[in-house]
Formats: C-alpha cells, sequence, structure tokens
C-alpha cells in the first residue's frame, strides 16, 4: 500500500501469536494485491475497468464497498469512492486492513495490540497491567513535534487515524468538484473505536473545512477529533480532552 507498518504485539501464547503475525502480514499484502489502484491487474482495477464483476471478487472488495457506501452516507457524500469518475476505495482500505489485522492478532490470544499501518493506528487490550496505549499525533506545522497525546485508558479498542497535508501534499479530493480539496485545514485527527471508521472520518471532515468539519463530527456517536487550521488554530469536539493524556 506504499507506506510502512508497523506492531506491537504484547502477552499471548508465542507460537499462536507468531503464527497470526505471519497471517496478518500475508492478509496486508493481499490486500494491496487485489485493491491497489496502481496495479493493472489488480482485482479493484478490473473491477474499474468493466472486466469483473464485485461477485467474481474476492469477498472482501464486496465488503468494503459495503463499508464504503456507508461511509458516504453518513458523512452526505463527503467521503467517496469515486476518483475523477474511477472506482477507487483507497480512502477506506487503509484503515480497514489495519484494523482486520489487529484483531487477527487479539483473537490468537495476544492481551495488547498496537497496529500503526503509515501513521494510523489501532489499538487494542493493554500493553500491560495498569497501563494504557498511548498514540502521540504529529503536529503538521512543527516537524517533528506532537500535537497531543491520545490515551485508550478505559478502553478496550481506539483507533487514531489522521488526514492532512503535512505527508502527502494535497491528496484529499472534494469530491463535489473531483480537484484537491482547498479548506482552511491542515490536518484532521479523529479517535474512535474502529479505524475503519476513523479514517473515512478524517478524510470526510477535512474535505469539508473546519467549520462544517467539527459540527459534522460532534454528531457522530463515540467520535471525538482535533482539527488544526493552517493559521495554528487549534479546533477539537467536546469529549476529546477526555482521551488525552
Amino acid at each position: 500500500m506504499g507506506t510502512v507498518f508497523s506492531f506491537d504485539v504484547r502477552g499471548g501464547q508465542p507460537a499462536a501469536v507468531h503464527a497470526a503475525l505471519e497471517d496478518a502480514i500475508a492478509g496486508l499484502r493481499r490486500v494491496d494485491e487485489v485493491f491497489s489502484t496502481y496495479r493493472d491487474d489488480s482485482q479493484i482495477s478490473r473491477l474499474a475497468r468493466g472486466e469483473l464483476t464485485v461477485g467474481e471478487c474476492d469477498p472482501e472488495v464486496a465488503e468494503v464497498l459495503e463499508l464504503a457506501a456507508e461511509a458516504e452516507r453518513v458523512s452526505d457524500g463527503w467521503f467517496s469512492t469515486r476518483y475523477r469518475g474511477r472506482l477507487d476505495p483507497t480512502g477506506i482500505v487503509k484503515g480497514w486492513a489495519t484494523e482486520r489485522a489487529a484483531r487477527r492478532l487479539a483473537e490468537a490470544g495476544a492481551v495488547g495490540v498496537s497496529l500503526n499501518g503509515g501513521g494510523d493506528v489501532q489499538v487494542l487490550g493493554t500493553p500491560g497491567a495498569g497501563r494504557p496505549w498511548r498514540v502521540g499525533v504529529s503536529d503538521p506545522l512543527r516537524p517533528g513535534g506532537l500535537a497531543a497525546v491520545v490515551s485508550a485508558a478505559g478502553a478496550d479498542e481506539l483507533a487514531v487515524a489522521t488526514s492532512g497535508t503535512a505527508e502527502r501534499g494535497d491528496h484529499i479530493v472534494d469530491p463535489r468538484t473531483g480537484r484537491s480539496a482547498v479548506t482552511d485545514l491542515v490536518a484532521v485527527t479523529v479517535v474512535a473505536p474502529r479505524l475503519t471508521w476513523a479514517d473515512c472520518w478524517a478524510t470526510a471532515a477535512f474535505a469539508m473545512g473546519s467549520r462544517e468539519g467539527l459540527a459534522w463530527l460532534e454528531t457522530l456517536p463515540d467520535v471525538e477529533a482535533l482539527l488544526i487550521t493552517a493559521g495554528d488554530e487549534v479546533r477539537c469536539t467536546g469529549g476529546l480532552a477526555s482521551r488525552l493524556g
């Protein structure tokens, strides 16, 4: 998927966890083979060209497209699987794949899992007795610095996803125009139980801009967010403070 994945796995029976780790890595590689829009032979590329039907693809393709349709509905179209008129579910695939890989490890008996997929993180369980997972949020305006630290204290599962221009430039598309989203934001970080949705909501909110994006995020259950504007203004949802530490 053109990015780096890192695993932090705690506890469990070593042989079972090691086998699950190998399976999770193989699963991520398979996701790249199936969903990459840069590979002409991927199922998603062939589906976009009309060479395959959804029913002829791996079952995961239908699963991802159904989740993406739900994200589009919840965001009133601000999240989209279309890019320049072509099918492109990239905006949901990485978060979904990262979350799925993390859950495979937890199901194998790992007591704590932290999986970072290109800067977006899914944590499950705990790293140790009485210790929560903590996730640093990069400051988009101060390279090497942190804008916040999110704590998973009291949560069995938590995800942190950021969309913005600091790492990849103007890559987020405004679905209304089909062109790069031009807003007052440089980054949106969303905190939610599942990375599949956190990743989608961060992308959609960025495309909306700070005012509309923050108002929309406030309506979503179990979701908190941190928004940073190009003018170095920080805006956040009402309950974010309870997740910082």
